[in-house]
Protein backbone atom coordinates (compact mmCIF):
# COMPACT_ATOMS: atom_id res chain seq x y z
CA UNK A 1 0.00 0.00 0.00
CA UNK A 2 1.31 3.47 -0.93
CA UNK A 3 2.06 5.64 1.88
CA UNK A 4 1.35 9.34 2.15
CA UNK A 5 3.73 12.07 1.84
CA UNK A 6 3.48 12.97 5.30
CA UNK A 7 4.08 9.21 5.98
CA UNK A 8 7.52 9.35 3.94
CA UNK A 9 8.85 12.82 5.19
CA UNK A 10 8.42 11.30 8.66
CA UNK A 11 10.87 8.68 7.59
CA UNK A 12 13.12 10.75 6.13
CA UNK A 13 12.98 13.11 9.28
CA UNK A 14 13.79 10.13 11.27
CA UNK A 15 16.59 8.55 8.97
CA UNK A 16 18.69 12.23 8.93
CA UNK A 17 17.85 12.31 12.80
CA UNK A 18 19.59 8.99 13.10
CA UNK A 19 22.50 10.03 11.08
CA UNK A 20 23.26 13.20 13.19
CA UNK A 21 25.74 14.84 13.28
CA UNK A 22 26.42 14.77 9.80
CA UNK A 23 29.67 17.09 8.65
CA UNK A 24 30.74 19.37 6.08
CA UNK A 25 34.00 20.17 4.68
CA UNK A 26 34.65 23.24 3.43
CA UNK A 27 37.43 25.84 2.98
CA UNK A 28 37.84 28.13 5.37
CA UNK A 29 37.43 31.56 3.92
CA UNK A 30 40.21 33.59 5.29
CA UNK A 31 42.45 30.58 5.29
CA UNK A 32 41.48 28.59 2.57
CA UNK A 33 42.40 25.60 4.74
CA UNK A 34 39.89 22.70 4.99
CA UNK A 35 37.52 22.72 7.74
CA UNK A 36 34.61 19.99 9.09
CA UNK A 37 32.05 21.42 10.85
CA UNK A 38 28.46 20.25 11.75
CA UNK A 39 25.35 20.66 9.44
CA UNK A 40 23.42 23.87 10.40
CA UNK A 41 19.83 22.86 11.01
CA UNK A 42 19.09 25.12 7.95
CA UNK A 43 21.17 22.43 6.03
CA UNK A 44 19.44 19.51 7.77
CA UNK A 45 16.14 21.12 7.48
CA UNK A 46 16.99 21.10 3.43
CA UNK A 47 18.47 18.09 3.04
CA UNK A 48 15.29 15.83 5.22
CA UNK A 49 12.70 17.83 2.75
CA UNK A 50 15.32 16.61 -0.18
CA UNK A 51 15.11 12.66 0.62
CA UNK A 52 11.53 13.53 1.83
CA UNK A 53 10.92 14.48 -1.97
CA UNK A 54 13.13 12.16 -3.26
CA UNK A 55 11.07 8.99 -1.09
CA UNK A 56 7.74 9.90 -2.94
CA UNK A 57 9.34 10.45 -6.57
CA UNK A 58 10.42 6.81 -5.78
CA UNK A 59 7.48 5.53 -4.52
CA UNK A 60 4.99 7.98 -7.08
CA UNK A 61 7.62 6.44 -10.47
CA UNK A 62 10.45 4.16 -9.39
CA UNK A 63 8.02 1.14 -11.05
CA UNK A 64 8.91 3.45 -14.66
CA UNK A 65 12.64 2.40 -14.36
CA UNK A 66 12.20 -0.85 -12.49
CA UNK A 67 9.75 -1.79 -15.39
CA UNK A 68 12.27 -0.31 -18.06
CA UNK A 69 14.99 -2.30 -16.73
CA UNK A 70 12.82 -5.81 -16.76
CA UNK A 71 11.31 -5.80 -20.11
CA UNK A 72 13.12 -7.65 -22.43
CA UNK A 73 15.64 -5.86 -25.22
CA UNK A 74 13.87 -4.66 -27.77
CA UNK A 75 14.76 -6.61 -30.42
CA UNK A 76 13.99 -10.05 -28.43
CA UNK A 77 10.22 -8.42 -28.26
CA UNK A 78 9.87 -8.11 -32.04
CA UNK A 79 11.03 -11.44 -32.19
CA UNK A 80 8.55 -12.47 -29.50
CA UNK A 81 5.85 -9.98 -31.50
CA UNK A 82 6.92 -11.84 -35.45
CA UNK A 83 6.90 -15.16 -33.55
CA UNK A 84 3.11 -14.85 -31.90
CA UNK A 85 1.89 -13.68 -35.28
CA UNK A 86 3.73 -15.85 -37.45
CA UNK A 87 2.15 -18.71 -35.28
CA UNK A 88 -1.36 -16.96 -35.03
CA UNK A 89 -1.26 -16.68 -31.47
CA UNK A 90 -1.05 -13.14 -31.33
CA UNK A 91 -3.31 -13.28 -28.04
CA UNK A 92 -2.78 -13.72 -24.12
CA UNK A 93 -1.14 -17.34 -25.09
CA UNK A 94 1.77 -16.16 -26.68
CA UNK A 95 5.37 -15.35 -24.96
CA UNK A 96 5.03 -11.55 -26.14
CA UNK A 97 1.76 -11.25 -23.83
CA UNK A 98 2.84 -13.01 -20.91
CA UNK A 99 6.49 -11.81 -20.51
CA UNK A 100 5.28 -8.28 -20.69
CA UNK A 101 2.85 -9.08 -18.37
CA UNK A 102 5.03 -10.25 -16.01
CA UNK A 103 6.97 -7.38 -15.93
CA UNK A 104 3.62 -5.01 -15.63
CA UNK A 105 2.78 -7.60 -12.50
CA UNK A 106 6.28 -7.37 -10.70
CA UNK A 107 6.12 -3.49 -11.04
CA UNK A 108 2.65 -2.56 -10.53
CA UNK A 109 1.92 1.72 -10.82
CA UNK A 110 1.61 2.65 -7.17
CA UNK A 111 -2.67 3.05 -6.67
Amino acid sequence: MAKTKEELQAEADAEIDALKPQMIQEADAATGETVRREKTEEEYALTKADLGEWKWQQQQFGYISSRRDAYPPLGDQLDMLWHAIDGNKLDKTSDFYKDLKKVKDDNPKPS
